[in-house]
């Protein structure tokens, strides 16, 4: 067996998602517990038909088993790998081969974070993680972590291509209008690309509006073998192909600032899925700040090195352009608790399933989704499809 023998032999049949953008008086247990649940409801089964779970915490080492404790599972499948942002994407494949060897029917893959209300700072946990994830580099110059190292990216990526600041600003422009669709979103007060640009500076070349928004929130999907999928009550959204890519932790360690590892995940998912970028009708990349989609777009084939800040100008990934991209509003204006992966396939999901009301990208058939973990650190890659693309 190969990796192409798995192509569409599981699919998500269940989403769910609990306290986007502040939960106040929950921990983030409880609407993790809750977002599973309406995941499972969605699915139409029971959690007492889950035996496979993926989960993963920034807060934890052994998430994975209270997580189980508090659901009242007992799985046979565990995996709790944790690769930062991107783990909710790159739990698909390990998840998959579980399903395909018998090992469990059915996984769910859950998250929750209130990283916004919490009694326990951000600030706190950036100070523990330096001791027991130290990075030499960069911790002795105190940087804004993880933002100075994205702002390092976007200012080489300006300096080599040519990539302007209003460029940027195009990303944060079209998130800031799908979020106007998009009832869920947390940040939909309409702004124009002058009021962007003219946002205050945080770590020059990226202010507020290239960075993600702070919030709550959980999220969980569910997956199931293919055949059991078309019995159940939604329609099925197959994994057509999925690949992760980790080339180094910290940005300091990074051959080129300006390349990621999703040139190589991506690669590897389009083997698998047997597309290429221009099937794709709708795109969800993990845009924690505005370089992120600019970089993801040119590693993953969508355009050349160097041409991804015109590739995202006039409109073109905005509502109504030729390719949709992170059509909840992204982590720049729906939801960020921290670890954002779960939202996007979530959202691929629902666009595949056609139930997605006003920001509904119409006859939308393949998706791809991006995750990205740490310093542009960890890369995955996954391909989405409907029953049309098996």
């Amino acid at each position: 067996m190969n990796l192409k023998d798995l192509r569409g032999s599981a699919a998500i049949v269940g989403v769910g998602h609990a306290g986007l953008g502040q939960a106040n008086g929950y921990t983030e247990m409880e609407i993790l517990v809750q977002a599973a649940h309406r995941a499972v409801t969605d699915a139409g089964l029971t959690m007492q038909d889950i035996d496979g779970i993926c989960t993963a915490s920034v807060a934890a080492t052994m998430w994975a088993m209270p997580v189980i404790e508090h659901l009242g599972i007992r799985p046979s499948f565990i995996d709790s790998t944790m690769l930062g942002g991107s783990s909710f994407v790159a739990h698909l494949l390990p998840a998959i081969h579980a399903l395909s060897t018998g090992q469990c029917n059915a996984v769910l893959v859950c998250y929750g974070s209130t990283q916004r209300t919490s009694t326990l700072s951000r600030a706190e946990i950036g100070r523990v993680r330096k001791n027991f994830d130290p990075q030499p580099y960069e911790t002795p110059y105190d940087p804004l972590s993880p933002l100075s190292s994205y702002a390092l990216a976007a200012a080489r990526h300006m300096h080599q291509y040519g990539t302007t600041r209003e460029q940027l600003a195009e990303v944060a422009l079209a998130a800031s209008k799908w979020a106007q669709l998009n009832p869920e979103a947390q940040r939909r007060k309409p702004i124009t690309l002058e009021e962007i640009l003219a946002a205050p500076m945080v770590s020059d070349p990226l202010t507020v509006r290239d960075c993600c928004l702070v919030t709550d929130g959980a999220g969980a999907y569910v997956l199931v073998r293919a055949d059991r999928a078309r019995n159940l009550r939604q329609k099925p959204v197959y994994v057509l192909g999925n690949a992760t890519a980790v080339w180094n932790r910290q940005i300091s360690s990074m051959h080129d600032v300006t390349v990621t590892a999703a040139q190589e995940s991506g690669r590897r998912a389009f083997e698998m899925a047997g597309v290429k970028p221009s099937d794709i009708d709708v795109l969800e990349l993990y845009d924690a700040f505005t370089i992120n989609p600019i970089l993801f777009l040119e590693d993953l084939g969508f355009c050349a090195k160097g041409e991804g800040g015109a590739f995202v100008s006039g409109g073109r990934i905005a509502p109504g352009g030729e390719l949709p991209m992170n059509t909840n509003g992204g982590g720049l204006c729906c939801v960020h608790p921290g670890m954002y992966g779960i939202f996007i396939t979530i959202e691929a999901v629902r666009q595949l399933r056609g139930d997605t009301g006003e920001r509904q990208v119409q006859g939308a058939q393949l998706a791809l989704v991006h995750g990205n973990g740490g310093t542009l650190s960890s890369q995955s890659t996954a391909i989405l499809g409907t029953a049309d693309t098996l």
